[in-house]
């Protein structure tokens, strides 16, 4: 599919906010250095990247309603 400008930049967003938060949920539960950190610091960044998988959904809704 041929995507207008504007269009393509919620794909390339989507795309790399995907990738971003990949490596944000890896860190969160595969890499001990996460449970070495400040227990408020690990509390911010679960919200954090349940918030990212938010956004993520949100831009997969509107890449399907193109």
């Amino acid at each position: 599919m041929t995507y207008k400008p504007h269009q393509q930049r919620v794909v390339d967003e989507k795309t790399e906010l995907d990738e971003r938060v990949k490596k944000l949920s890896a860190f969160i539960g595969l890499i001990p250095l996460f449970e070495l950190s400040d227990l408020d610091e690990q509390e911010r960044m679960k919200e954090q990247n349940e918030i990212m998988w938010q956004y993520s959904e949100i831009l997969g809704k509107r890449i399907a309603a193109f």
